[in-house]
This record gives structure tokens, C-alpha cells and sequence, in this order.
């Protein structure tokens, strides 16, 4: 038999037919030729395939040895059938003896929070028009529904810590001791996840294996992506919380700016059905990432991929169903190919938003200026192809400027950090450059340290009201005058470097004459020559009070051009 609508609706394949036992007895001279109705049914699938690397489990796992499914052939026991699609639809059939309670009950001790529709069907439904957020960004919040991360602290620290004793499900029911919502659960599960289940790179490599079991990935603790999301959905599931695997394209470990995607799917994911709608998860990137010269992993916990807004989300993950997108309008596979793509700790360090927004750039007269917002002051640095030059680059309120002269005509590679609130400078976007004429008139010094001329930044050392609030300084006789407001008590000194070195200290009283009074400075300069030259003005710093190693840091620099 077989029951179709149109391709939005349900497809049903398969009938079950179960006969009474006065009807079974009737026909017991036929039973030769039948198979046994006491023998478990049998079971749909197994492992489906998914581009020939993303894989799921369709079977409902039971706590046997190495993760095998076993029924035995007792007559009165319970016989459960589970199936899913590639859709993610579930059909799960349970046989069971008249009056008996029936197991799914009994497995799922969390199965009353299940809500089911007024039928009692209980399966994910597809994602539909209420889950879709509309596109672009807000820039409201990173997440796609309301979250003050510090309600999780407590939950987070106890998740974290929790150890296999036995198997998933009573790894389930330790985790979720401390949960009291299906946030709450899903939260105590993602944490796990990314904290003790490690990337097997040589996995990922070998397109042929076959994807893990959840029992495997906990006596092994290693894992691939189509694995992170199993065991997720998995332990999603033994909470009683809706969860789907989402396979498709990913812009991660590898992937170069402009790159097309085809054939197989490279990755997987979650969505999570919480307080009525879906939202998307990915323990894999979450977990932490692998170095792009050691092929290593290393665990570093990433916030972004919990519960991440759609329009962010879609920046470098590319469902094989675009209703997973959870868009309205969704993306086309050569928007997704196309759009800029900024990386997790672009958002993380607090950016909103960068120009050009094409990861593919050409140059202007040997030019190319890239721009960023931030919603707070944040430090930058960038690397022309591996190194910190031809570029300059000034720090604003909220944001930055840089311009960048590729050197010689082809493609570059251009990458910008950002420092945030941490000690560390991380990626946060990346360019590649098409330079089809160089400016050899522009030259910068060698010198010249990133970044330039006045700033926040220099404001806080006790630098304010600049003469010159840009970072270049032209003159036409080799002379200058540059001043600015200074705190009390702030020393100054000031240096001149040009591309044949340093000027020297009895020099500087020649080329560079120093001035002061009340609360501002004047820096006199007299240039030895026409050129380019990097003026740097270094602040007195005190690390400790009376202690000896207190240093002068510079942190005003400007770029001087003499005709």
C-alpha cells in the first residue's frame, strides 16, 4: 500500500499488519510458509548515507556491548521498530503484550516531556515559517532566542565535569541532575560534548568510515563532525528535547575565500526544537578547532556556535534542505559561495560589521581600503601575505581603517585581527586581494608599526587633541610642527626613522627640537631629506611603583612625507 500527497505532506511506504490471536491460530497451516510472528520484525536501514560522509544513526540504541541492536525472540517481550528518512521523519512501531505498559514509557523515564499534538505524535516536525528569523542580522544578539549566559555559569561548571560511569543514558540522567528546563538540558549536553569529546582529524580524512556509534565515542572520546552530531542528537533525545542532524557545506577547516562547493556534503550539525521553535547548534566547532600547520586539535571552548542566529550561522554553514537555514528569504548555494564570510571571532570580539563585504577584492590606482564597526574600542593588526606591511592602519571609537598597497600585481592574501578583551590577538577576516597595477610611489617605511596616528588608544596613555588627527603628514619644505595635550606628570620622548635607520640621538637634536608648556607639547621637526619617514612618539609607562624595569612605549606614530 502506498499513501501520497504532494511533496510537503507525508509519504507513507511501509504497512504493518497485526492479527489477532484467533485470526493467527486460523491460519496456522500456513505458518510454514510465513515468518514466525513471535520473532522480532525487522528493521528499515541502519547507517544511511548521506553524500557519502555525512551519516546518522536511524536505530533506536539500546545499551548493549559495542553499541549492536539485539532483540531476543521471547514471545512476550517488547518489539520496537524505528525508522527515519532522510527528511528527518521518525515512524516508530511498538508491538507489546495486551495490557502491558509500553516500554518507550518505560525507557524514556523523561519521556512525559515530550509534548505530543492532540494525536500524541511526538516526532520532530520540519522547520516552518515561525521558525524562520528574517535576514540580515539585527545585531540585536548573537543567539536566536533571548539568553543571559550567566544563568549557565553553575550549570556549565557542573556539566563539564561530569564523567562516564557507564553508558548514554545514565550519562543523560547525571547531566541533567542540575537541568530544569529543555534549555537548561540542552545547555548541560553541548556542554559535555565540547568539553570531552575530542576532533579525529584521521576520521575526517578517510571518506569511507563508517560514522561512529554513541557507545563507540564514549569509550574512545574521539570523533568526526557527522559523530559530534549524533551523539548530540542522540543524548538530545534521551532528555525527552526534539533534535535533528542537519548535513551540508561548511567554510571550515581549509576552505579558501571565493571557493565553490559540490558533490558530497563536507559536515554536520544540530537544530533543537526549544520554547516552540528550532534553533541551530554545532558541538563540533564549538569543541574547538585544528591548527592549519600541526593538523592538531585542540579543545577551545567556543560560545558562538550555541544557539546562533540564523543570519549568522548561514555565513559558513549550508544545509542540504534550505529550510534548515531558518531564513526568510533563504540563501541560494551561490549566495552562500559568494557572501563575505567572517569568522566566529569576529562576532565573538565584538564586530558588527566590515566593507567591502566580498571576500574577493580588487584594487583601486593599487589600492584597497577595508573598514570595520565595533560596538566598543578594539585594538587591530593585519599581515600582507605573512607580515605586517604595506598597509596603514588607524584605530577609530568604534572600529577601524586600513589601506592597504599590495607591492606587486597579482593575488594577495590579507588577514586583519582583532584583540578584544582578551591578551590575544585572533582572526577575524580574511581577504584575498586581485591586484592588477601597483603604485610604486607608494612606499611605506620599513618602520612604521601599525597602528598609525591618533586614537583611543593614545588618548588613554594621556595623549589628547592632536594637531593632526590623520596618520599621514605632508610638507613640502621637510618641516612640521606637531602638537597635542598631555596629562600631568606623562613624559614624552620622540624618535625619526627612515628607510636607511634610525636617526641618531645627537641628530635628534637637530632634526626633532621638543617644547612644553602647561599641559601641551610641540614636536619641531626638521627632515634630513626628501622622503618617507615614521615619526614615532613613545610615553613614559610605569609597570610597578620604585620598580626598575618601567619602560617608554610608543603609542602615537605617524608616517611623514617629504617632497
Amino acid at each position: 500500500m502506498e499513501l501520497k500527497k504532494d511533496s510537503n505532506a507525508i509519504s507513507i511506504d511501509m504497512l504493518l499488519i497485526v492479527h489477532s490471536e484467533k485470526r493467527r491460530a486460523a491460519q496456522g497451516a500456513h505458518s510454514d510458509r510465513q515468518a514466525d510472528p513471535g520473532a522480532p520484525p525487522q528493521r528499515r536501514g541502519g547507517l544511511q548515507g548521506v553524500g557519502n560522509r555525512i551519516r546518522r544513526w536511524q536505530k533506536l540504541e539500546r545499551n548493549e556491548p559495542h553499541g549492536n541492536l539485539v532483540e531476543k525472540q521471547h514471545p512476550q517481550q517488547t518489539q520496537v521498530i524505528t525508522s527515519y528518512d532522510n527528511q528527518g521523519t521518525q515512524l516508530t512501531v511498538e508491538v507489546h503484550p495486551q495490557d502491558a505498559m509500553p516500554q518507550l514509557l518505560k525507557k524514556f523515564s523523561l519521556a512525559k516531556r515530550l509534548q505530543g499534538d492532540k494525536n500524541g505524535n511526538t516526532r520532530p516536525r520540519q522547520p516552518g515559517g515561525k521558525d524562520a528569523h528574517a535576514y540580515p542580522w539585527d545585531r540585536s544578539s548573537l543567539k536566536s532566542m533571548p539568553l543571559d549566559l550567566r544563568q549557565f555559569e553553575k550549570l556549565d561548571t557542573y556539566a563539564s565535569q561530569v564523567t562516564v560511569k557507564s553508558g548514554l543514558d545514565a550519562l543523560v540522567s547525571d547531566l541533567l541532575q542540575e537541568a530544569h528546563s529543555d534549555l537548561e538540558r540542552v545547555r548541560a549536553i553541548w556542554i559535555w560534548i565540547c568539553h570531552h569529546i575530542e576532533y579525529d582529524i584521521e576520521a575526517a580524512q578517510e571518506k569511507d568510515r563508517q560514522a561512529f556509534k554513541p557507545t563507540t565515542i564514549l569509550q574512545t572520546q574521539k570523533t568526526n563532525c557527522d559523530g559530534y552530531a549524533g551523539l548530540f542528537e542522540r543524548m538530545c533525545r534521551i532528555a525527552g528535547v526534539q533534535c535533528m542532524t542537519v548535513p551540508g557545506y561548511s567554510k571550515g577547516f581549509g576552505y579558501q575565500p571565493g571557493q565553490s562547493f559540490s558533490g558530497e556534503f563536507d559536515h554536520a550539525w544540530n537544530a533543537v526544537f526549544l520554547e516552540g521553535r528550532w534553533h541551530l547548534v554545532d558541538s563540533t566547532w564549538g569543541s574547538g578547532l585544528v591548527d592549519s600547520t600541526t593538523s592538531k586539535f585542540t579543545f577551545l571552548y567556543n560560545e558562538f556556535y550555541f544557539l546562533t542566529h540564523p543570519a549568522l550561522f548561514i555565513e559558513d554553514h549550508f544545509p542540504d534542505n534550505k529550510n534548515w537555514q531558518l531564513l526568510k528569504p533563504p540563501q541560494s548555494l551561490r549566495q552562500f559561495e559568494n557572501n563575505m564570510y567572517h569568522k566566529s571571532e569576529f562576532y565573538n570580539k565584538g564586530m558588527l560589521s566590515a566593507h567591502p563585504q566580498t571576500s574577493i577584492i580588487k584594487t583601486v590606482n593599487g589600492k584597497v581600503t577595508v573598514t570595520i564597526e565595533s560596538c566598543a574600542p578594539t585594538l587591530f593588526m593585519f599581515m600582507l601575505n605573512g607580515k605586517q606591511e604595506h598597509g596603514l592602519l588607524s584605530l577609530r571609537k568604534n572600529g577601524m581603517k586600513l589601506d592597504v598597497y599590495p607591492p606587486t600585481v597579482g593575488t594577495h592574501k590579507l588577514q586583519i585581527f582583532a584583540k578584544g578583551n582578551s591578551e590575544i590577538y585572533s582572526s577575524v577576516l580574511e581577504y584575498t586581494l586581485k591586484c592588477h597595477y601597483a603604485d610604486i610611489d607608494v612606499r611605506l617605511p620599513a618602520e612604521l608599526h601599525q597602528p598609525m596616528g591618533p586614537s583611543w588608544f593614545s588618548e588613554q596613555m594621556g595623549i589628547t587633541k592632536p594637531s593632526h588627527p590623520e596618520p599621514v603628514i605632508y610638507t613640502s619644505d621637510g618641516r612640521c610642527s606637531v602638537s597635542f595635550s598631555v596629562e600631568e606628570g606623562i613624559s614624552v620622548l620622540a624618535s625619526l626613522h627612515g628607510d636607511d635607520g634610525p636617526v641618531t640621538e645627537e641628530a635628534q637634536r637637530r632634526y626633532i627640537f621638543q617644547l612644553q608648556w602647561e599641559k601641551r607639547m610641540e614636536l619641531k621637526v626638521q627632515l634630513p631629506h626628501a622622503g618617507k619617514f615614521a615619526l614615532k612618539i613613545f610615553v613614559y609607562v610605569m609597570v610597578l611603583k620604585n620598580a626598575n624595569h618601567n619602560f617608554y612605549s610608543y603609542i602615537l606614530k605617524y608616517k611623514v612625507n617629504a617632497q
